[in-house]
């Protein structure tokens, strides 16, 4: 019993000082970091674009593609000239043009080639209109070249040209003495060319990419050339074949004749020549 008494009272000791323990306290958040305002005469940092999402960001609006597509087709058709027109009037339906046309030889001998510029877009409808013009195509190639890294490059030499440009007008207005000024002129014709070449090029790329270049050889189907050329007469060969026997007559006589007139002079030269060989000889 005692045992007991004190078992109870050993777990009373210990549950008092637990139940009379206070809760821990929550620990408040540290309050927020005031921005404060930059110092005067500090340069404050530039705003972000609109449209920029920090460091890694794509942009909102990718830049379109910039592809040069050329064509090369080789067609066999019913006749050359209608078929070079025929293509010429789906080129101007396209909203295309002709680059150039040729056209040579006669009759059945007749071949062609042409070059038409057509949107992009319709690149691929017009080689199947041209494959649908010839009686069989032969051969036919596409090529694509992407242009936009150059594109943008050029961009952005123009972008630094035209700053240059503008940096030499702001000192040509500030400068006063003479040589400056040639100089400060010298310095902004080179820039001004330069941005005249980048502008140049790249009205190239944006028209050749925005119009694709098609070319075209044309060939008839079959040739009709006669076996026998018109106008042949067997008594027109005779006559041509005595007269090269004549002629061939004429020209042995007129070694002949310069062979008698230089006699003494390769005569004289053939003696010595036959008297030397029989000295050594003997």
């Amino acid at each position: 019993m005692k045992r007991l008494l004190i078992g109870l009272v050993l777990v009373m000791c210990l549950l008092v000082p637990v139940s009379c323990a206070k809760a821990p306290e929550m620990v408040a958040p540290p309050p927020a970091e005031e921005t404060m305002p930059p110092p005067p005469g500090a340069i404050p940092p530039p705003a972000p674009e609109e449209g920029y999402g920090g460091p890694g960001a794509l942009p909102s609006t990718p830049e379109e593609r910039m592809i040069v597509r050329t064509g090369e087709m080789s067609l066999v058709v019913e006749e050359v000239t209608q078929a070079c027109d025929e293509i010429a009037q789906l080129a101007e339906r396209f909203d295309g043009y002709v680059v150039s046309s040729r056209i040579s030889g006669e009759e059945e001998e007749m071949r062609g080639r042409i070059s038409i510029r057509v949107p992009d877009g319709k690149f691929e409808l017009a080689l199947t209109e041209l494959r649908n013009l010839a009686v069989r195509v032969t051969s036919e190639s596409t090529s694509s070249q992407d242009v936009t890294e150059e594109y943008v490059d050029l961009k952005s030499r123009l972008k630094n040209a035209e700053a240059t440009e503008k940096q030499y007008l702001a000192l040509l207005e500030k400068a006063e003495d003479v040589e400056d000024i040639l100089r400060i002129y010298e310095s902004l014709s080179r820039v001004r060319g330069e941005i005249e070449q980048i502008k140049g090029r790249m009205q190239y790329l944006e028209r050749t990419s925005s119009m694709s270049l098609i070319s075209v050889r044309l060939e008839p189907e079959a040739t009709a050339k006669p076996l026998v050329r018109a106008g042949w007469s067997a008594l027109e060969a005779l006559k041509s074949a005595v007269r090269g026997i004549v002629i061939a007559g004429q020209w042995l006589g007129t070694i002949a004749i310069w062979l008698i007139i230089f006699i003494p002079i390769w005569g004289t030269i053939l003696g010595i020549i036959l008297w030397r060989r029989r000295r050594k000889k003997a």
